[in-house]
C-alpha cells in the first residue's frame, strides 16, 4: 500500500553541536548579525546540555553543548569539531511523518514525542540521515513559546540586543552534505524514497573538476522546492579533493556547507566583512572574463570584484554567490551568501574558479 508523502513544509531550524554554546552564539551574532534569542540551561532546569536559540529572517539555529562527558551526543566534539547535528524539518503531522518515513525504511532515532509547558505542546521525532546527521519533523502548531519548551527568552544579562548595522539574511536556500565515494546514489534515493524528494539536477566530475580534485553532486528537492539538499561525493581526482578533506577532518559524512539568502548580496557582503567574515577569493581575471559569460547584470562589476562576489546565469536568470572560508578551526563546515534573479543554479560556472580557490586554501593547510 503506497502512502502519501510527507508534507513537509520547510526547515524549522538547524542545530549545531558544539564544544562552547554560549562562545559559538557570541560568534554567529558578532559575525553573522542573528539575534540571540532564547536559552537552555542550568537556569532553566535543564541539567544535560546548554542550548541557545539564534534568528535572522526565517533562520534559525541552535547551538548546543553538553554540560557533561555523559551527554549522549558528547562523542560528536571529539570525533567532528564543532558541526551540524540536527536538520529539522516543519511538518503538517509529526507521528505520520514518523511512520510514513520508517515504513520507507528510515531508522528512527526518536519516536514522537510531546514536550510540554504552560506556552502549549511542542512535537517531534527523528530518523536518521548521512552519517550521524539526523532529521527532525517538527510540529509548533499548539506552541506559542519561544523556540520549545525548556527554553526561555534570553536575558539580557547574558547577550544584551544588538546594536551594531543589520546583515540582511533571509533565509536558508539550500544544505549541502558530502558523502563518501559511491554513497551519493544511495542518498539521492533515501530522500527520493523515504522523503518523497524529486531530484532537480546532478553534476559529475567532467562538470567540477580541476588538475587536482573532482567531485560528483546531486541535488534532490522536496516541501514544493522550499527545501533543497545538493549531496556531493569525492571522484577520483590526481590529489586529494576537498571533499575528502572534509570527510578526513569530519570523521565521516556530515553538512558541508548552508547557503544562506540575501536580498542584497552587496551589502549583505559589505556588513560580513566588516565584522570580520572571511571569504574565499577567485583572481581578478574571474572578472574580466565575467560581461562575456553571463550579460548584463544590475549590479556593478567593479564592486562584485572588489567584494569576490561570484556571478553564474541559467535560462532563467542569474544569481550571485560568495564562500566563507571554513568557520572551525578543522577544514569543515563552511557558510555561501546567495542572491537569485531568478536562476534556480547552483553556480556550475563557476564551480572551477571556486575549487582553484579553494585548492590554493588546501596547499596553505598542507592537506592538497
Amino acid at each position: 500500500m503506497s502512502h502519501p508523502d510527507i508534507p513537509l513544509r520547510g526547515i524549522d531550524h538547524v542545530r549545531f553541536f558544539v564544544g562552547n554554546a554560549r562562545q559559538s552564539a557570541y560568534f554567529y551574532r558578532n559575525a553573522f548579525g542573528f539575534d540571540v534569542i532564547a536559552y537552555a540551561g542550568l537556569e532553566t532546569k535543564t541539567r544535560h546540555e546548554a542550548g541557545y536559540v539564534l534568528r535572522q529572517g526565517d533562520i534559525t539555529f541552535v547551538l548546543a553543548s553538553p554540560l557533561s562527558p555523559e551527554h549522549p551526543d558528547s562523542y560528536r566534539i571529539i570525533q567532528h569539531g564543532d558541526g551540524v547535528q540536527d536538520i529539522a524539518l516543519a511538518v503538517d503531522d509529526v507521528p505520520a511523518a514518523y511512520r510514513i518515513a520508517t515504513e520507507r525504511g528510515a531508522i528512527g532515532v526518536t519516536p514522537p514525542t510531546l514536550l510540554e509547558d504552560e506556552y502549549g505542546v511542542y512535537e517531534y521525532a527523528s530518523i536518521r540521515a548521512y552519517g550521524d546527521t539526523t532529521h527532525s519533523f517538527v510540529n509548533r502548531d499548539r506552541y506559542r513559546g519561544v523556540f520549545a519548551p525548556g527554553y526561555r527568552p534570553l536575558d539580557p544579562d547574558r547577550y544584551s540586543p544588538r546594536t551594531f548595522h543589520p546583515v540582511g539574511l533571509k533565509s536558508i536556500d539550500h544544505i549541502v552534505g558530502n558523502v563518501e565515494e559511491g554513497k551519493m546514489n544511495e542518498w539521492v534515493r533515501f530522500y527520493e524514497q523515504v522523503l518523497g524528494f524529486s531530484q532537480l539536477i546532478s553534476f559529475d566530475d567532467k562538470d567540477i573538476s580541476t588538475e587536482y580534485s573532482a567531485l560528483m553532486s546531486k541535488v534532490v528537492q522536496g516541501g514544493g522546492g522550499r527545501i533543497k539538499f545538493p549531496i556531493n561525493e569525492p571522484a577520483k581526482g590526481r590529489r586529494r579533493s576537498q571533499i575528502e578533506e572534509y570527510l578526513n577532518f569530519y570523521h565521516g559524512p556530515g553538512v558541508q556547507h548552508i547557503a544562506l539568502a540575501t536580498d542584497n548580496i552587496v551589502a549583505t557582503v559589505r556588513a560580513l566583512r566588516h565584522n570580520d567574515v572571511s571569504f574565499l577569493r577567485v583572481p581578478r581575471t574571474y572578472y574580466e572574463m565575467l560581461p562575456a559569460r553571463i550579460g548584463a547584470i544590475d549590479e556593478d562589476i567593479a564592486e562584485l570584484a572588489d567584494l569576490g562576489i561570484l556571478v553564474d546565469r541559467d535560462d532563467e536568470g542569474y544569481m550571485l554567490q560568495i564562500f566563507t572560508k571554513p568557520v572551525e578551526d578543522r577544514p569543515t563546515l563552511f557558510f555561501e551568501i546567495i542572491e537569485r534573479h531568478g536562476s534556480k543554479s547552483f553556480g556550475k560556472g563557476n564551480f572551477k574558479a571556486l575549487f582553484e580557490a579553494i585548492e590554493r586554501e588546501q596547499a596553505r593547510r598542507g592537506t592538497l
